[in-house]
């Protein structure tokens, strides 16, 4: 009888399991089909409403999202969140937020794709990305728990047109340490943790 009850105890933890798993994939999905919406609001020029409230990705939603790091990056909230963690992980929240503002700011600008993978992944058929962590030849999994939750939490903020743009437009960057031959060509907007943001001159931001 006793083995009974342990049966039964461990048949409920897995149907608990289950549940738990299926819950977690629909917030996944929902957070997928939102943010697809989303950024083409946000592509579009000139598009500034704030989104509806059935639009908005919620914090549970986005978190189900890609949840350890490892998910192939083809979606809006894996893109993004991959790029904010890999560019600025060690750069505080306000480091994080910035790099999310340019790929924002990118995002149906004049010469750059229409959706956040697009942008992230922009030049490497060229051989000249744009983000350096998405073709320096290592793993693009994410490592630390903590920093990659943050980095999701900021970029459903991004998508839901939550955050304040820290950069003043900027589309562009460099660490503080990089002296790159464009950046003399740009106007430097600010300078935000260990980066340093510019925008073309006369760019206005969107």
């Amino acid at each position: 009888m006793h083995l009974k009850y342990i049966a039964t105890y461990i048949a409920i933890l897995l149907l608990l399991d289950q549940a738990i798993a299926a819950d977690e994939t629909r917030e996944a999905e929902t957070a997928e089909s939102k943010a697809e919406v989303l950024e083409q609001k946000a592509a579009a020029e000139g598009s500034n409403k704030p989104p509806s409230t059935t639009e908005i990705i919620t914090k549970p939603e986005a978190q189900a999202v890609d949840p350890v790091g490892k998910e192939p990056l083809d979606d809006a909230v894996t893109c993004l969140s991959r790029t904010i963690y890999w560019e600025a992980r060690g750069d505080g929240n306000a480091g994080m937020e910035a790099i999310a503002n340019v790929v924002m700011n990118r995002l149906g600008h004049d010469g750059f794709p229409n959706t956040i993978c697009g942008v992230v992944q922009q030049g490497r058929e060229q051989g000249a990305c744009q983000f350096s962590w998405w073709c320096d030849g290592r793993l693009d999994d994410a490592e630390e728990n903590e920093p990659y939750a943050t980095a999701k939490e900021i970029a459903r903020k991004a998508l839901n047109q939550q955050l304040t743009d820290r950069t003043s437009g900027a589309l562009y960057y460099h660490r503080h340490n990089a002296s790159p031959s464009w950046s003399g060509e740009y106007i430097k907007t600010v300078n935000v943790g260990k980066h340093d943001f510019y925008k073309p001159p006369g760019d206005a931001a969107k």
